[in-house]
């Protein structure tokens, strides 16, 4: 088994929870902020100023007839009935969500694995989203579903409300295709579910007063029993208020079946444990900043900083094995499977039913390995590499019984391509190829790398046109995240085909510091105090395009969301003298109150606490809330958002679009009304705000 993220982390890490927490309405104000009363999410106030705003940049950049063709043409791509049905396996079927035109809030649906191989698979119905709203009068968006093996009939399905991060649960049963009455079912929450067996689950959500931590995650795991209310369940492990989560897991590999339960300390710090028969819990004893995997008798470990034991040091980034049963009883004979150089980082890893699956990057490429397990070194094979500046992963298909593996293989130029193969069987075959949405024989991808402030190397990837002019005229768009360890490699979009080079433009994305592409010591070098380096980062690439004349400060745009919306915010207030346009997703902007704003708490591992008047002394300085101020040459900015996202929240965007335009600056903004931290809760609304960024962005740097 690979241990389960629970929902609420998975969720937590998007690029890509009402029962809203909001601590804002409950703490003292920052002094002398005018726009606090923005931060009254739902209310009628406010929302008639989203209203108002919303109409003004509608009607300034997505009410003429060219963008309404691009936002026609960049739904296309999502609705098309040529992608990749991606799918898993539960049992004898193969189980895709799927959302198109005719079914925009999508359908769950299944087929078999001969089925699955022809161009067009028969695919049978398990749940019609779009019915289900309908019928219930609800917006609900699809969150996942958990089956109980080996039988794979009941599951536990998420659904969310207009795309926030909290969903309600309730039963259902895949051979009646019907949710059970008077089964499992809880309230909409922040929550973690997992089955223990037919009749209990672990169960890890708001609880009511004092359950949940300050981050707004279920600070309680208990044991529910069916047939008894939730009030009556059996408390399992009770994390603290200032911890981000907690939640409990039953590995139901055959043979093998374990309890394991996590305390997350923070959001790269946690302990887990081996919950016994008896209940007692016993600690898997590792750091508590390393990365734990139980899989039938091994133990995985990957820590993220250099860690000494059984008298060896093992370097940060590394993937290390030991006998699970051994391990527990305190012997340390490990095993290292990966470790990593200057260039390489571990991108992932999958079982299969007698192998291991690893997926390494050298310089933001992948490359892929089998290892199969025995005592002392692990064979080793190669599986692949990606073709030249391009992404290739693989995944086991069900690690319980086969050793048959899925594999992808993208780039920014190459639609994907999906192979079905089994691990020592010869070469996978295509299976699926994805449409391409643009002519990709007139581009071409090219890696280069900036120096930043401090001489680091910083790599980017350039999309361009095979008849570039370096006349520092080419409208470019520059994309970046830049935090949580996240790697932005190369995969493609028909989006941004369509919307980006087909205009004639270049798209670069820059693989600054923050990020995941040479590991841990990468994402470290970005953190808290030493934030300002993944912004000094992103200069440096820019600098670079006007340096190898590829484009000018006017001609330069740029993009991110989330931590990649803050990066915006610091671009547009650091550094204003690069960019033409800035466009910030979904973003973090007022690091002064980001604790107290939705889930702001739980990333203080990633940026520092602000109510710290030391750690202030530094988090201020890539504030943008904090340091937008009068009499500078900001360029336009346009702020998007979604009312529904409580995992980051509008308030950021609402407050930074009112303080910059107080201030006299083109600052435009738009808030969908739905759609979660995604800012869009169905193909409509992600292509409209698709569509409006990159819009706006070439409307100013043309």
């Amino acid at each position: 088994m690979t241990s389960k993220t629970p929902l609420w982390l998975a969720l937590a890490l998007g690029i890509t929870l009402g029962g809203m927490t909001h601590a804002a309405d409950t703490i003292s104000p920052a002094a002398k902020d005018p726009n606090l009363w923005l931060e009254n999410i739902d209310g009628t106030k406010q929302l008639d100023w989203v209203k108002q705003q919303n109409a003004t940049t509608v009607k300034k950049y997505a009410d003429s007839a060219e963008f309404k063709q691009l936002d026609a043409r960049l739904l296309e791509v999502l609705d098309s009935h040529d992608r990749i049905p991606m799918v898993s396996k539960m049992g004898d079927h193969f189980y895709n969500f799927w959302r198109d035109k005719e079914h925009p809030k999508g359908l769950w649906r299944r087929t078999t694995l001969d089925e699955y191989r022809k161009d067009s698979p028969a695919w049978e119905t398990v749940i019609d989203l779009d019915a289900l709203s309908a019928t219930e009068k609800e917006n609900w968006v699809w969150h996942g579903a958990e089956c109980l093996k080996p039988e794979y009939r009941r599951c536990t399905v998420f659904l969310s409300r207009g795309g926030a991060d909290a969903s309600v649960m309730r039963e259902f049963d895949l051979k009646d295709k019907q949710f059970v009455k008077g089964g499992f079912e809880l309230p909409e929450a922040k929550l973690s579910v997992d089955w223990m067996d037919i009749d209990h689950l672990y169960v890890a959500t708001d609880f009511g007063p004092g359950s949940m931590t300050k981050s707004s995650y279920p600070r309680i795991v208990k044991e529910w029993k069916r047939g008894t209310p939730l009030s009556s369940a059996t408390t399992v492990y009770e994390a603290k208020e200032d911890d981000m989560s907690v939640s409990a897991v039953r590995d139901q590999t055959p043979g093998f079946q374990r309890d394991l339960v996590t305390r997350q300390i923070a959001f790269y710090d946690s302990e887990t444990f081996l919950r016994g028969k008896d209940g007692k819990l016993t600690k898997i004893d590792v750091p508590d900043d390393a990365n734990v995997d139980a899989h039938r008798e091994w133990l995985l470990v990957e820590p993220r900083s250099d860690w000494t034991v059984g008298g060896k040091t093992y370097k940060s980034g590394s993937l290390l094995a030991a006998k699970f049963d051994d391990y527990m009883a305190g012997k340390r004979d490990i095993t290292v499977l990966f470790e990593p150089s200057d260039t390489t980082a571990l991108d992932g890893y999958s079982w299969t039913r007698h192998h291991l699956i690893l997926n390494v990057m050298d310089n933001v490429v992948n490359k892929l390995e089998v290892l199969t397990p025995g005592d002392g070194a692990w064979k080793r094979e190669p599986l692949g590499g990606a073709p030249a500046l391009s992404t290739i992963a693989a995944g086991g298909v069900d690690d319980d019984t086969s050793d048959d593996y899925f594999l992808t293989v993208s780039g920014f130029l190459q639609p994907t391509t999906l192979y079905y193969g089994t691990l020592e069987q010869g070469d996978a075959q295509a299976i699926k190829h994805s449409p391409s949405f643009f002519d990709a024989s007139k581009y071409t991808v090219s890696q280069h790398f900036a120096a930043s402030k401090d001489g680091t190397r910083v790599p980017y990837f350039e999309i361009a046109s095979k008849n570039l002019k370096a006349d520092g005229k080419n409208p470019t768009l520059q994309y970046g995240y830049g935090g949580f360890e996240v790697s932005l490699q190369p995969a493609y979009s028909g989006s941004v085909g369509r919307a980006w080079l087909e205009q004639g433009g270049v798209y670069v994305i820059a693989n600054i510091r923050g990020g995941g592409e040479y590991g841990p010591r990468w994402h470290k070098a970005a953190l808290k105090a030493d934030r300002l380096r993944a912004y000094e980062d992103f200069a440096a690439v820019s600098q670079d395009l006007f340096q190898r004349n590829i484009t000018s400060p006017q001609h330069l745009g740029a993009m991110g969301g989330s931590n990649g919306g803050l990066l915006m915010g610091n671009m547009l207030t650091l550094y204003p003298q690069l960019y033409g346009a800035v466009v910030s997703q979904v973003a973090l902007l007022d690091m002064q109150r980001y604790t107290h704003l939705s889930a702001g708490a739980s990333w203080i591992a990633e940026y520092g606490d602000p109510d710290k008047p030391a750690e202030w002394a530094w988090i201020q300085k890539f504030s943008p809330y904090f340091n937008a101020k009068a009499g500078q040459k900001y360029p336009p900015v346009l702020f998007t958002t979604s009312t529904r996202d409580d995992r980051v929240g509008p308030v950021h965007a609402r407050k930074m679009a009112a303080k910059l335009q107080s201030l006299g600056y083109d600052a435009s903004f738009y808030e969908n009304i739905e759609g979660g931290h995604g800012a869009a809760a169905d193909n409509k609304q992600a292509a409209f705000m698709s569509a409006l960024g990159y819009t706006y962005l070439w409307d100013h740097v043309k």
